[in-house]
């Protein structure tokens, strides 16, 4: 056809405004800091967020003290402190069957510029109980170190909460080692107690010294799939046994101090067949010393994946790539099904002030921040070798290194916060270039810039196995006959060190009325599937998804329970 050149001229010029306002990812920071380093944090309600640092001497003061715990405000970018007794510096953590929300180990070590720690961080529990109130007035912390402690000293330890409601501890050191683990536990442990010693376990001991924060994923079946260094196994909390799995490929290793990420890939109904993706982390051999390392050894770039059923486990991890090599970044659930990578470095490992070639770096192992994001699709087809794509994503600005998190939040965009590759908080100066991290930035995806979903009431607590109907209203570019509908079921996890314990997200089958004012979903069939306790529903029209409707799957009964 041929047009007019004035016509053909408006059309150009129309078609490149409207290129110009797509809406794009974007990083928003916020006016408010943290207050404190957040190198753990956790959502604990629909508003609030939960931070954690090391008690040492943050900005943020509570009780004439720096504080070393933090509620964040998802709403209105506010912090407010909160007391803690242990340090929790280096734990990890995940929710209960009832809602409440459970920080594991630390460090047990005192801060001389902070007086009011306590002792034996790294035997801490310290719960945090669901809180009514939105912006987190009145809600707090609660410990008793004398008589509610771990039965064994865990600093980088992981926990998951399991199909009955309780959590499961996995491994961590004895001490404050500044790089391999060198004084492990070699052991797994519940809370609520199981029993009254730890349970051995022989593959945490095989996994030495690079074996700090293992990756646990709690499977479909109850099972718990660990990784550690470059191994893995299958472990049965019923029948207390081990199963081991193939070594990751190529000798990459994905666990503290070599910190890769891993997630447990979406389950889809009916099967909920799991698939575990595993990207980064280093190729270094761990029996060099820290030392004789370098802040400048390339980061790996491998992701591999694995699924775990007999005839997956016999194929063995299929090998793919990101777009370039990263040490701790940190891999993340996004509702429709993709995930997120997002921070690390290029080079380096992790810890602090041990390895070489730090003239630029300060006191940091790690160098050449990733700042910007990328999309994991687990069903598109390898295009030279990956699945990811950055096309589109913002760069973030901001260096997120060592001791930074990123969680989804209820409002569906992620909360990005912490770096802080220092032995205490080190503010920011000409001379410093990764100091103590307070700034605080959300990574809002393109949907919170025109019309969304809403799910306008869902119950507060949801049976397994249940068909529900809720109402719901959706904006007129999302009523189209045929457009595609994902209803998820997610576990927010805990983020702590390149991991996100407890991290899950279960596809529901859904369908939208024909007068397109009500959704009806099933949930899952049992606490295997996803483990019994808080969950947040996310509806995805056309790409385009709603705020998150906060939930408890199952009784909300304390654990044990099984459901």
């Amino acid at each position: 056809m041929n047009w007019p050149l004035t016509t053909a001229i408006v059309i150009l010029a129309s078609l490149a405004r409207c290129a110009a306002t797509a809406p794009q990812w974007q990083f928003n920071l916020k006016n408010t800091t943290s207050g404190i380093v957040a190198l753990e944090s956790i959502v604990v309600s629909p508003t609030l967020a939960l931070f954690f640092d090391r008690a040492a001497n943050d900005p943020l003061q509570i009780n004439g003290h720096s504080a070393w715990g933090a509620l964040w405000d998802l709403e209105t970018s506010t912090v407010r402190p909160i007391d803690v007794i242990t340090d929790s510096f280096c734990g990890s953590g995940a929710l209960l069957s009832n809602g409440s929300m459970v920080s594991i180990g630390g460090d047990p070590r005192a801060f001389a510029g902070n007086p009011a720690v306590g002792p034996n961080g790294n035997q801490g529990l310290r719960i945090f109980e669901p809180c009514a109130s939105p912006t987190g007035e009145g809600c707090t912390l609660f410990e008793d170190p004398p008589n509610l402690h771990l039965l064994e000293r865990r600093w980088y330890p992981s926990s998951i909460r399991v199909f009955d409601g309780s959590l499961m501890i996995v491994g961590g050191s004895h001490v404050n080692t500044p790089f391999y683990n060198t004084d492990p536990a070699l052991s797994f442990e519940f809370f609520p107690p199981k029993e009254d010693t730890p349970r051995p376990s022989p593959f945490l001991e095989r996994s030495l010294p690079a074996n700090l924060f293992p990756r646990s994923f709690a499977l479909p079946d109850g099972r718990v799939l660990i990784i550690a260094n470059n191994q893995s196994i299958i472990y049965d909390i019923e029948t207390n046994t081990e199963t081991p799995l193939p070594e990751i490929p190529n000798g990459v290793r994905v666990t503290n101090p070599m910190d890769g990420s891993a997630i447990l890939l979406p389950l889809s109904p009916p099967l909920y067949i799991p698939e575990v993706l595993v990207c980064g982390g280093s190729t270094a051999d761990d029996r060099i010393q820290p030392e004789n390392l370098s802040s400048q050894f390339p980061a790996s770039a491998q992701c591999s994946r694995l699924t775990l059923t007999p005839a997956g486990i016999a194929r063995g991890w299929e090998v793919e790539r990101m777009l370039e090599g990263r040490i701790m970044p940190e891999l993340v659930h996004v509702p429709n099904g993709q995930v997120l990578v997002i921070n690390g470095g290029m080079s380096g490992f992790a810890a602090t002030n041990n390895v070489q070639d730090r003239e630029n770096t300060g006191t940091s192992n790690a160098d050449h921040p990733a700042l910007v994001p990328a999309l994991y699709t687990p069903s598109a087809p390898l295009v030279n070798g990956t699945r990811f794509s950055n096309a589109g994503m913002p760069n973030s600005g901001i260096p997120r290194l060592y001791h930074s998190s990123v969680t989804l939040t209820p409002q569906g965009n992620f909360l990005v916060a912490g770096s802080a590759p220092n032995g205490e908080f080190v503010p920011p100066a000409p001379d410093v270039r990764f100091p103590s991290e307070l700034r605080v930035q959300t990574l809002d995806p393109p949907f919170m810039q025109v019309p969304r979903p809403r799910i306008l009431s869902m119950p507060k607590k949801l049976g397994f196995g249940r068909r529900v109907t809720v109402p719901i209203s959706l904006p007129t570019s999302l009523r189209r006959p045929g457009a595609p509908v994902q209803v998820a079921l997610m576990d927010l996890g805990f983020s702590s060190h390149a991991f996100h314990s407890s991290a899950r997200l279960v596809f529901m089958d859904a369908i939208i009325s024909a007068d397109r004012k009500s959704l009806t979903f099933i949930t899952p069939p049992n606490g295997r599937v996803y483990p019994p306790g808080p969950a947040t529903v996310f509806l995805t029209v056309d790409d385009v998804t709603s705020e998150g409707a906060w939930v408890i799957m199952g009784s909300g009964n304390p654990p044990p329970t099984l459901e």
